[in-house]
């Protein structure tokens, strides 16, 4: 390919994805002076919202997981002419926004083109005529969502959620789903829609801004439509560089969608996990043509993250299990909000225990609200552990156990296999259980309720409520029906549901807490495996409960339940059953609880058990974001042999 503006600094490239990867070498830095040109994740930085009136307003959005530089960017239209420009911030925090007025004006149709300061082109978008007024946005997710015409102008330097087309158009959803830029230079393309979509008048182009745009239909082997649900490969006639860029743009000129990747990032190549909606990582095998095998785990793609941590050798007795059940993600889930990264976060073999030696089985996650350095966890097998950071990692807090502690039933009976706990008003632990391990064919889907402060290596409830005559398709004889039960439960305070205007199913009014004298000051939902509703349960000090109803997640399972106070939502998680996926439910105009969005995990984690998940309490935000907490069920992580196997925490970041 020949010399341009997107070739200028190839060491630099090289050296910023090895800076972000936390792999800087500092002789390599000292044998190439040119190689700190790009920052590091400069290519994570992506064109969020332009409008071509209102000042010619641009938003770029950082969706890696460290600060990019911005100093000395430039711009361009489509005179390809760079011209500097003055940014809100020099620097775009992770998850974050900066805006600038562009110098140059930008017309009713026109291209936008950022590079960094040495020539690399970061990003680009085009428009056809009115396209951008008010303005052009990224719908469906900041940084990677479809290109759409938006309604509103009023989320520059904030995330693009008023504003977008209640239904994007159905060319918004082909999305470049895979690049490789090993040789043959192929582009999958991948149709998320429900109807086939034409596109014999489509062009792309890569990053060399010399380069015209070329016709996907005169490209090698010929594609005129993709059929919903289905993919189509072509070769570029243009040549895909180790580092460059590929943009889609439709019939009118429109961009649809864009991937820039850093020093052989496509290689074998840079696929989407999951397909059509997650972030682009580096895979390990190239699936050219049918679904991504999400093989990577090292990122190093347009917006791919990176595995970090791991190693260590399993301990005696630590088997492994791998993961079962993978079933689809659900239509219309959206990218991970948060950074890219994600980090081991435990010991290998952490937690054996003398009723589970094979290290497996951690399954529920909670912070404790009023003590938010403290996590908590619950192993399948009748144990929970009081998790504090040690060193960058989750670890037993000595303090409390660092064997963790054995629950059983009330009277101090049976081994409940404990899958969900979440903490109530009164600091206490709220544990589920599907069914007593003692006796694994039948169900016994109870709530107990646990003082983390009684002494002891033992705990017994304080409280314990059954409800499992209420699940009768549970109670066949098998184990397997009576181990799909209760998985998660949340506690959901009092003042959300009523300030949400919740309608109570019981009256049909306005949720009033004072009907319910007994039940504390707030609600707990449990959510069942089996089909993946939430069940919602007011848990009386006099041992009995008020049942509220059913709540549908539109998921097939739930592993796990929390409340974020941060968003005011719900969350219900999905293992790999539902594609690794996390529900955020609200209340809506009509005072029902309905599903609100739904995300991915990062590209960067493995696709296994996944049944745990909680998100830091806002209170500890920095920089604009906060931890959240994955737990592996069968410590499986990428298989024997990688960095993940034995672990069964994994750490990341999600939004303030």
């Amino acid at each position: 390919m020949p010399t341009s503006p997107s070739r200028v600094g190839a060491a630099s490239v090289c050296a910023a994805a090895l800076t972000f990867s936390g792999l800087l070498a500092t002789g390599l830095m000292a044998a190439q002076p040119a190689a700190a040109a790009d920052p590091a994740g400069y290519q994570n930085v992506r064109i969020n919202e332009v409008t071509s009136s209102n000042n010619d307003t641009v938003e770029l959005y950082n969706t890696g997981a460290i600060a990019v530089s911005v100093s000395g960017w430039k711009m361009s239209d489509d005179g390809f002419s760079p011209q500097s420009f003055s940014p809100s911030s020099s620097t775009i925090a992770p998850g974050g926004f900066i805006t600038f007025n562009s110098p140059k004006g930008l017309g009713d149709s026109d291209k936008l083109v950022i590079y960094t300061a040495d020539g690399t082109v970061v990003d680009r978008v085009d428009w056809a005529t009115g396209r951008a007024k008010p303005a052009m946005a990224r719908c469906g997710g900041d940084g990677t969502g479809a290109w759409v015409t938006t309604t509103t102008v009023t989320t520059f330097g904030g995330p693009n959620a008023s504003g977008c087309p209640a239904s994007a158009p159905a060319a918004s959803r082909i999305r470049i789903n895979e690049v490789t830029s090993d040789g043959a230079d192929t582009v999958e393309l991948y149709n998320g829609g429900t109807s086939a979509v034409g596109i014999g008048s489509w062009k792309y182009v890569d990053g060399d801004t010399a380069h015209s745009p070329a016709l996907i239909s005169s490209s090698s082997p010929s594609t005129t439509s993709i059929p919903a649900g289905g993919y189509a490969t072509f070769d570029s006639a243009l040549g895909l560089g180790a580092s460059d860029s590929l943009f889609l743009v439709d019939g009118n000129g429109t961009t649809v969608d864009s991937v820039t990747w850093a020093a052989d990032g496509a290689k074998p190549s840079a696929e989407r996990c999951a397909d059509g909606t997650g972030w682009f990582t580096t895979s390990t095998t190239a699936t050219l043509g049918g679904a991504n095998s999400c093989s990577g785990g090292t990122g190093g793609g347009g917006t791919g993250g990176h595995l970090l941590g791991g190693g260590g050798a399993l301990t005696s007795g630590c088997t492994p299990e791998a993961p079962s059940g993978t079933g689809s993600t659900p239509a219309g889930t959206l990218a991970w909000p948060g950074g890219l990264d994600v980090t081991i976060a435990d010991d290998v073999c952490a937690f054996t225990t003398s009723t589970g030696p094979e290290g497996r089985d951690l399954s529920g996650l909670a912070f404790d609200p009023a003590h938010p350095s403290v996590l908590w966890a619950a192993k399948n097998k009748n144990w929970l552990f009081k998790l504090v950071r040690s060193n960058g990692k989750w670890i037993p807090d000595a303090s409390w156990s660092a064997a963790g502690k054995q629950i059983h039933f009330a009277g101090g009976s049976g081994r409940p296999d404990s899958e969900g706990l979440t903490v109530g008003a009164n600091g206490h632990l709220y544990v589920t259980s599907e069914r007593d391990n003692a006796d694994n064919t039948v169900p016994k889907d109870t709530i107990m309720e646990f003082d983390p402060a009684s002494a002891g290596s033992t705990l017994t409830p304080v409280h314990q409520w059954d409800m499992t005559s209420q699940f009768p398709q549970l109670d066949t004889g098998s184990k397997d029906d009576a181990n799909l039960g209760f998985e998660g439960v949340g506690y959901v305070p009092d003042s959300w549901l009523t300030a949400s205007g919740w309608i109570d199913p019981l009256t049909g009014a306005a949720y009033d807490p004072a009907d319910y004298p007994l039940h504390g000051s707030g609600l707990f939902f449990a959510g069942l495996e089996w089909d993946g509703t939430l069940h919602v349960y007011g848990l009386n000090s006099d041992g009995t409960s008020t049942t509220f109803g059913t709540i549908s997640t539109g998921k097939a399972s739930v592993m796990d339940v929390t409340f974020d106070a941060g968003t005011q939502r719900i969350v219900a998680t999905c293992d790999n059953t539902c594609g690794e996926t996390h529900t955020f439910l609200k209340v809506d105009a009509s005072g029902a609880i309905v599903p609100d969005v739904t995300y991915t995990n990062p590209a960067v984690m493995p696709i296994d058990n996944l049944e745990g998940f909680a998100i830091a309490p806002a209170s500890t935000c920095v920089d604009g974001s906060r931890e959240a907490v994955w737990s592996d069920d069968g410590s499986y992580g990428f298989g024997s042999g990688s960095s993940s196997y034995g672990h069964a925490l994994y750490s990341g970041t999600f939004p303030c």
